[in-house]
């Protein structure tokens, strides 16, 4: 899917596009702050590691007709962080759940003022409309507690404890909404 045809979603105060070439310095910026990765990876990403996630984002919309947008503030057009959905094929002990991968990043200056739990439940809204998934997992450090809140406020339930690239990661599932009426 050429980013020109991915989807944009705007919420009252952020708008979220698919990424391009223009978006590669900020990211790369967000994923190269040790605060950002603190509980992601721990290490700060590389030129050559942004690089093949930006492919990976504009790859999953393309073959999968889903993925990551670029989450900018409305009022001030700056990069607050990424969300999205993907299918990462995770290694994981045991495996996730099938269904599309929530995930979502901000810039630390944007933490604490409410814009992930806005994005996330763009996302999902968007998800839940374009897709239909029967469920939206996600993963997150046990010591994420920003994150966990994140996804209590979104509809998501811990469904166990995994294993991912050595460290422990709990695992949540939302389940599809239920559709009044049909």
């Amino acid at each position: 899917m050429p980013a020109a045809t991915i989807p944009t979603v705007e919420t009252d105060r952020l708008v979220m596009k698919g990424h391009s070439l223009e978006d590669y310095e900020e990211c790369l910026a967000l994923w190269s702050d040790p605060a950002v990765v603190r509980y992601i990876s721990g290490k700060p990403s590389t030129r050559e590691e942004m690089w093949s996630r930006l492919l990976r984002y504009v790859g999953h919309w393309d073959l999968l007709g889903f993925g990551f947008w670029v989450v900018r503030e409305k009022a001030t057009g700056r990069l607050v962080g990424e969300v999205g959905l993907g299918d990462f094929h995770r290694d994981m002990q045991p495996p996730l759940s099938a269904g599309p991968e929530a995930g979502w990043v901000l810039a630390p200056g944007f933490h604490g003022k409410g814009y992930a739990t806005e994005a996330v439940r763009a996302a999902l809204a968007w998800a839940d409309a374009q897709l239909s998934p029967e469920r939206v997992v996600c993963i997150i450090a046990p010591e994420n507690a920003a994150s966990i809140r994140v996804a209590d406020k979104c509809g998501f339930r811990q469904t166990g404890q995994g294993r991912y690239k050595g460290e422990p990661s709990l695992m949540f599932e939302r389940l599809a909404p239920v559709k009044v009426g049909t």
